[in-house]
């Protein structure tokens, strides 16, 4: 008997290459927050946010992050101890998370009303990935911690369809664990295949017991350190490179 195979993808890191965008979000929202910040983040900031976006889970802590940069934290400083550090800041400005994740969406929301096709442009697909998406004929869904309005967005700006019922983002409060737990209740016989850049989220579904059957590939081309691929190395995992994907 053949299994149907469906795919559970990331977005940012595995479809998107989202890191300048995210890191500009996150300063224009800071500014909203902490008055001493320069209207024009300078373009050294950006690059050491992408050295620090695989530490990033959700994209609202890209506000904090680029507070910790330009308090001067070292990349390596903000690995060191980065929930501490976070969890400071959150504290000393008497900010929740929910406020945080509003800010970033809101500054968002400005950005696309204002130009829509500079927010797309700073949002591109990783190469070749909108040719696989748009002639995939396995079942997909997406699996993020994106708010799912900005993942339409792209996706309908790169001439990709997909059904609001097929995309889990930040919206719908439920950790990946939980979401892959769900389709493979739908679907008990799927060839599930869940295609992840962050190396913490691949451990956490790996000690679900339910989630076993589950193929667990780790996409070498995100947003991962060269300690995370060696880990990698070590877990029972797919490790794939770009060529590769949905192949």
């Amino acid at each position: 008997m053949t299994h149907s195979i469906v795919y559970a993808l990331d977005f940012d890191g595995v479809i998107c290459d989202s890191a300048v965008e995210t890191g500009m979000t996150g300063w224009k929202a800071a500014q909203t927050i902490w008055q001493d910040m320069p209207t024009e983040i300078p373009p050294e900031m950006v690059e050491q946010f992408r050295l620090i976006r695989p530490i990033i889970e959700t994209g609202y802590e890209a506000i904090l992050a680029m507070r910790l940069l330009y308090l001067g934290n070292t990349t390596e400083a903000i690995y060191r101890d980065y929930a501490a550090k976070i969890q400071a800041l959150m504290q000393d400005a008497q900010i929740t998370v929910d406020e945080l994740k509003q800010r970033f969406g809101a500054i968002r929301d400005a950005w696309i009303a204002d130009d829509l096709a500079d927010w797309v442009a700073m949002n591109p697909l990783f190469p070749a990935i909108a040719d696989k998406l748009q002639s995939l004929t396995h079942e997909w869904y997406i699996i993020t911690t994106k708010q799912e309005r900005f993942v339409k967005q792209i996706l309908q700006a790169n001439g990709i369809e997909l059904s609001d019922e097929r995309i889990f983002g930040l919206d719908r409060n439920k950790t990946k664990p939980e979401i892959l737990t769900m389709l493979l209740q739908q679907q008990p016989t799927a060839d599930i295949r869940f295609v992840e850049d962050r190396l913490p989220t691949l451990l956490n579904v790996q000690k679900e017991p339910a989630l076993a059957d589950v193929q667990l590939i780790f996409a070498l081309w995100g947003y991962n350190t060269a300690d995370d691929k060696a880990h990698a190395l070590q877990q029972a995992f797919v490790l794939q490179e770009l060529p590769d994907f949905l192949l």
